[in-house]
């Protein structure tokens, strides 16, 4: 009876790892050889020569041991050399020198060794789950995935896969406007994959520009079937972003493609991106019109591009300035990042105002930051600045009053000298 109930006991932890943990059959077959070798190991010193037969599917096992037959006189270990007389009783016709084989029964192991056996298989078993769950995961980096909110932390949100793997959603991942609640379906892009300490950590992302890559292979059946590549991606997550297409096929349109039929493309990519605005444009290798496309909607007039320093001048009518700077700045750090080029706006001189001064010229009397603050809102000029409220350019600014009187007093005396 005793013997039974410790074969049951065996037979319940087999089927519970064959069914629950997701092991394909012969790596069980070896994890459970494994752990019974370490077992018979234990309590004999050596398991070479012991042969461990498992059928995970039934929940047999056997265990066969193998020992040299000696004259009677002769064992020095009882444990892989047989007398003659007992291995005749096994085998009536073996002989000295031979090998003769008997089956271990579970009962030989006694309580404390089917304990020890459970905890060895599942020990076993978790580290393959986390190494598979590694290999998995490391597979799909650059994929998008999708997980249940389980929790939130201030650091980070924990999503559980559908296995119940723990994914991470760090803060500075996630767009500033994302709002989930617990129970809730988060899709992210896979960017990072730990293995410290063999404790897998899967890192997700939603502000990676991969994370926009794929959705656009998503929702574009050209770009995923390759007619279609993206160049590159700039963006500022939740806010704005830039994205540089081209065709492989004279007959397709790519931004038009990316864009579909009354903006029904990428209206689903907008939505998962929490309304952040996308513009599309076309990619050239022509610098010059790519810097004009990538900074549209303002027109420029004119460039000046050093390629060896990756620079560019632009200068715009006055009323494009504005444009080309964008709400917040957007537009030009976009345009930086999707050129690679680092570029400055300048507001082009007409005519009647030849006698304007730009705001570079002031740098001896005016600290360089705060002409470069005053130039990020599209202010080249002394008059450009002259010619704006105090009250808007403290709402566009970090500046404080005092700094701006000073600078209104700086450029209104060089006027009036004048």
């Amino acid at each position: 009876m005793a013997k039974n109930q410790e074969s049951i006991n065996l037979i319940d932890i087999f089927s519970e790892f064959k069914d629950f943990k997701r092991i394909d059959k012969q790596t069980l077959i070896n994890v459970l050889q494994d752990s019974f070798r370490s077992v018979i190991t234990k309590m004999y010193g050596t398991a070479a020569n012991y042969d461990v037969i498992v059928n995970p599917d039934k929940g047999d096992l056997e265990i066969y041991r193998n020992r040299l037959v000696m004259e009677d006189d002769d064992v020095a270990n009882p444990e892989t050399q047989i007398a003659l007389s007992d291995a005749r009783l096994l085998d009536d016709e073996a002989e000295v020198g031979e090998e003769v084989t008997d089956k271990v029964e579970m009962a030989s192991f006694g309580r404390r060794m089917i304990l020890n056996l459970r905890q060895t298989l599942a020990s076993k078993i978790l580290e393959l789950q986390k190494e598979n769950l590694y290999l998995k995961y490391a597979d799909m980096i650059g994929q998008i995935v999708t997980g249940e909110l389980y929790q939130v932390w201030k650091k980070e949100m924990l999503l559980l896969d559908e296995e119940g793997n723990e994914l991470y959603l760090p803060k500075q991942n996630q767009i500033p406007t994302d709002f989930y609640r617990k129970g809730e379906m988060v899709r992210a892009v896979v960017v990072q994959v730990d293995n410290k300490n063999q404790n897998p950590k899967i890192v997700l992302s939603r502000t990676s520009p991969l994370f926009l890559q794929r959705l656009f292979e998503q929702e574009v059946p050209e770009v995923k079937e390759g007619l279609i590549a993206i160049k590159k991606i700039a963006r500022i997550p939740g806010e704005r972003a830039k994205v540089a297409v081209e065709s492989f096929d004279d007959r397709i349109d790519p931004v038009g493609a990316c864009v579909g039929v009354k903006g029904a493309r990428i209206h689903g990519i907008v939505r998962e991106l929490r309304n952040e605005n996308i513009d599309v444009i076309n990619y050239t290798s022509n610098i010059n019109l790519y810097i004009q496309r990538a900074l549209a909607p303002a027109k420029i007039s004119s460039m000046e591009i050093d390629e060896e320093n990756r620079h560019a001048k632009v200068y715009l009518q006055p009323d494009e300035v504005s444009l080309a700077i964008g709400k917040g700045g957007f537009n030009i750090k976009l345009a930086n990042m999707l050129t690679d080029y680092q570029i400055d706006v300048y507001r082009e001189i007409n005519e009647q105002d030849m006698d304007d001064i730009y705001l570079d010229e002031f740098n001896d009397e005016i600290d360089q930051w705060v002409i470069d603050t005053l130039k990020s809102i599209g202010l080249d000029t002394a008059k450009d600045v002259l010619g704006t409220p105090k009250e808007e350019l403290l709402k566009q600014t970090d500046l404080e009053e005092e700094t701006i009187d000073d600078v209104f007093r700086i450029l209104e005396a060089e006027f009036e000298n004048d």
